[in-house]
């Protein structure tokens, strides 16, 4: 059977993060958008943790009202390093809650783990990794957005050039990568160094929002879910496949500068020598750009063993600007909910229901569907923290 799960989330103890991130309105949006297992994040938390601790447990899944937890947390370790300053953020999945106990234990000693659900820790990662498994060895550590400019492994502000230059003796222990909203697994394809690691997709959301939750997941092929499988499938990169938004999408994927509304495709950045013509200052660099500095393969390379991928945009997205309306708006809830009782859930309506039935409760929003289902959909790209824009043709907004 396929699971697909979002690890990557935050629950209402985060710094940013909506008050209705909690485990009724998690589990009642999950199921809306066609989720079969969600990470609880933030299990540093000692009030989260304890939330946490109602749910039953089977064989490391935990359920609340019918919704799969796995225990998931994301951790910022912040050190320097060959002269630079480091903020690495890391996504933590470890098989219980009693072993959530030992490691908030261990690094409560380094941060007060009351002040937010992504801790900041004060130690490198490699000491970070070491410490994790010494205390869970089948705790899995995954580098967070990982292209992301100021808190990914290879961002362009504080990150590395390559994982062994950051876990250094622990590269051993990372098996998997997230790719983050602005990148996707074809652009980590053109890193030999990633080859054999799986890659991952998740929502890092910080809102409960359908729009926001299961943006992007991961697709598990497992005779049963339990956290064995989901361990091993990650382990040995066994992922079914991967949903990821077009990562023009993410607000990271062109270089830029938002408050000089400078966006900039990563050859036109270069030739202005990576600084911004209106303030002169240098540019934030995004993901594209930093790829094409690190990439030793061509455009298009696809390694052995790479695991395919489903390119979506959120169905909220595309009704919003199909019909020029909010994304919050109530008409375009009441679009989506409509889509949603007619079909099950969100995943369905993009991934599966035949285009005449969805025409059938709104002809505009199928024909985008069409069009992103057969990759011919166009994203302005994001930039310094905005996101990308979907553009709908003129011809099909007039279209009735």
């Amino acid at each position: 059977m396929i699971y697909l799960a979002d690890f990557h989330i935050h629950s209402k103890y985060s710094r940013a993060t909506s008050r209705l991130m909690d485990l009724e309105h998690l589990t009642t949006y999950a199921r809306m958008k066609g989720l079969h297992l969600l990470g609880t994040g933030d299990f540093t938390h000692p009030k989260w943790l304890e939330e946490l601790s109602s749910m039953e447990e089977q064989e490391g899944i935990y359920v609340y009202d019918d919704m799969n937890f796995l225990v998931t947390g994301e951790i910022s370790t912040v050190y320097e390093q060959g002269g630079k300053l480091r903020k690495v953020h890391h996504l933590v999945l470890l098989p219980s809650l009693e072993s959530a106990e030992l490691v908030n234990d261990a690094i409560s000693e380094h941060a007060n783990l009351e002040a937010d659900g992504r801790p900041i820790l004060p130690i490198s990662s490699p000491e970070f990794v070491e410490i994790i498994l010494s205390l869970e060895p089948k705790a899995l550590i995954i580098p967070a957005h990982a292209w992301t400019p100021w808190f990914g492994v290879f961002g362009s502000k504080s990150g590395f050039d390559s994982l062994r230059e950051c876990y250094q003796d622990q590269t051993k222990h990372i098996y998997g990568l997230e790719t983050g909203l602005s990148s996707d697994p074809a652009m980590n394809w053109r890193l030999s160094e990633l080859d054999g690691l799986t890659l991952m997709s998740n929502s890092d959301s910080h809102s409960p929002y359908p729009w926001r939750i299961g943006r992007e997941a991961n697709a598990f092929d497992l005779k049963e879910l339990n956290y064995k499988g989901i361990y091993k499938a990650i382990r040995h990169n066994q992922l079914a496949f991967t949903i990821e938004v077009d990562p023009s999408y993410g607000k990271y994927h062109w270089d830029g500068h938002r408050n000089c509304g400078v966006r900039l495709e990563p050859k036109e950045a270069m030739r202005l020598g990576n600084i911004c013509p209106v303030c002169k200052k240098p540019l934030t660099l995004g993901v594209l750009h930093r790829v094409e500095e690190l990439a030793d393969r061509p455009e298009g390379f696809i390694p052995k063993g790479a695991r395919p991928f489903k390119s979506l945009l959120p169905l909220h997205e595309v009704i919003s600007k199909v019909h020029h309306h909010n994304l919050s708006s109530q008409s375009v809830w009441d679009l989506y909910n409509k889509f949603v009782n007619e079909f099950g859930n969100e995943y369905e309506v993009l991934l599966n229901v035949n285009m005449e039935e969805l025409r059938r409760i709104d002809r505009r929003v199928a024909d985008v569907i069409q069009k992103m289902r057969e990759g011919r959909l166009r994203v302005r790209p994001g930039y310094d923290g905005v996101y990308g824009e979907l553009i709908v043709e003129k011809k099909l907004m007039d279209f009735m």
